[in-house]
């Protein structure tokens, strides 16, 4: 009886030990998980401010604000039907211009701006994520849209 009882006790921890390493997984996980969005899913609430995340769009023309100390700049990232400000403390990437596609990488801060840690400048369609393609090929069209009815 004693051999039984010792032999649960085993399997019991080995079970409990798998448990414990697959909750430090997963947990590692959903630490380094960073949803994209887009402004206009931000504008709508969809998604939570409290998490770090990634945020795609274009730089709105005419957005672009350098500070005195040259190191921070704001801009605007739009899809078309939303705006985000953001501000980002950092070097740009050297592709980065106004009504090119970005992706930045940061927090919403309580007053609607993105604090944004991280600036990617798209360089080719190759390596756009696929949200980031549809939003972009939705403003082409939106602004192709606009323009014709304007005419």
């Amino acid at each position: 009886m004693k051999a039984r009882h010792r032999r649960f006790a085993f399997i019991a921890l080995g079970l409990g030990s798998a448990a414990l390493a697959c909750a430090f997984v997963l947990n590692a996980f959903r630490a380094n998980v960073m949803f994209f969005v887009s402004p206009s899913q931000i504008a709508s609430h969809e998604e939570t401010r409290t998490q770090r995340f990634r945020l795609g769009g274009l730089v709105e023309r005419g957005s672009l604000v350098r500070s005195a100390d040259s190191r921070t700049v704001s801009f605007i990232v739009t899809d078309g039907r939303a705006s985000i400000p953001v501000i980002y403390t950092g070097a740009l990437p050297d592709l980065f211009r106004e009504g090119s596609g970005v992706v930045t990488q940061g927090t919403l801060g309580a007053d609607g701006r993105m604090r944004a840690d991280e600036v990617l400048a798209k360089h080719d369609e190759k390596y756009t994520p696929p949200q980031l393609e549809r939003a972009l090929r939705e403003v082409r069209a939106s602004t192709d849209t606009n323009a014709g009815a304007r005419q």
